[in-house]
């Protein structure tokens, strides 16, 4: 074999041996899961459970990491920067994987190519709800209410992406206009929701379906295109406005660093699909709507660029400028 061509093949295969040494050698401590969202939100909560299964099935204890701001800016910033070994993953949900590049004008790192991605987690609708001092009963009413008034005067909580970006593209259906306040998490908004200091919040059902079940917010409508036989009496926008083809759905994957060895990356997928799997965890999250979905690294890649022109049309629609 000619001197190139037997050094090239050295070169591969200390490549592919070095690789198989990292896989079988990993992991070799703990893993840190980064939520880059307030504890209690839908985010922490699907990732501790996740993380306890992915670390019985690895064999290393999982540590999640709370960082919330800027929509998952701050949490995202951070899996972006780390090193490319496995042991930083970004939870990561609609806003941080395919949302924030429109709703920014800079990011700190490049959305579509600065993380591996691992696994597909799953997907849950959110709930429209209002204040119940509110004199409404449905979203139709709280539309007829809107228009009634003087434009803007609807204050709307957010502290995540999927929930501004759904209030936003249900005022530019039901052709009404409404304020934006924006919170730090999920429990504050809806803590200031009961409160009165804002008057509409949409959140996933992890922060919302306990209130209203509760009687201390009053449910309005799904964002989903079918009803959720969670609670079926609420309707979807669409019944609700006579409309097509509204539909929002916050979901959750995990993402490595870019660069991250393809072999630790194939063991993390089956430690996610194996929990993914797991009875007890889809029973544990039945009664918020969550539902499970295993996939491949590539289904998630695909998945990813779908959701980022997706999200960027209807941040476009919605009219809504970067910040």
């Amino acid at each position: 074999m000619p001197q190139p061509f037997r050094l090239l093949a050295l070169i591969l295969a200390f490549g592919f041996f070095n690789t198989t040494a990292v896989a079988q050698n990993w992991p070799a401590k703990p893993l840190h899961f980064i939520v880059p969202f307030a504890a209690g939100s839908a985010t922490d909560q699907i990732a501790r459970a996740f993380g306890a299964k992915v670390s019985e099935a690895l064999g290393q204890p999982v540590v999640v990491d709370n960082k919330p701001g800027v929509n998952g800016m701050i949490g995202a910033s951070e899996v972006a920067r780390a090193t490319p070994d496995g042991y930083t993953l970004l939870i990561g949900t609609n806003s941080t994987n395919a949302a924030l590049k429109s709703l920014m004008k800079s990011l700190p790192y490049d959305q579509d190519t600065a993380f591996a991605p691992v696994a597909y987690l799953g997907q849950v609708p959110l709930i429209i709800a209002v204040n119940n001092e509110m004199p409404v009963k449905t979203l139709k009413d709280l539309v007829d209410l809107a228009k009634s008034k003087p434009s803007g005067q609807i204050l709307f909580a957010s502290a995540s992406t999927s929930q501004l970006v759904s209030s936003e593209m249900f005022a530019n259906a039901a052709g009404i206009q409404m304020t934006n306040v924006p919170f730090k998490s999920g429990p504050d908004a809806m803590t200031n929701l009961i409160g009165g200091q804002v008057m509409m919040f949409t959140a996933d059902f992890a922060v919302m379906l306990p209130q209203v079940k509760a009687g201390k917010v009053r449910g309005l409508a799904v964002t989903s295109a079918n009803r959720s036989p969670v609670i079926s009496e609420l309707p979807t926008v669409n019944e609700a406005l006579g409309i097509k083809d509204y539909e929002l759905i916050a979901y959750f994957a995990a993402f490595a660093p870019a660069g991250t060895p393809s072999a630790v990356i194939t063991k993390l997928n089956q430690a996610f699909n194996a929990a993914a799997n797991s009875k007890d965890l889809q029973e544990k999250f039945v009664n918020i709507g969550f539902v499970t979905e295993p996939s491949t690294p590539q289904a998630l890649a695909d998945r990813t660029k779908r959701e980022s022109a997706k999200w960027a049309k209807a941040i476009r629609e919605a009219h809504i400028e970067p910040q």
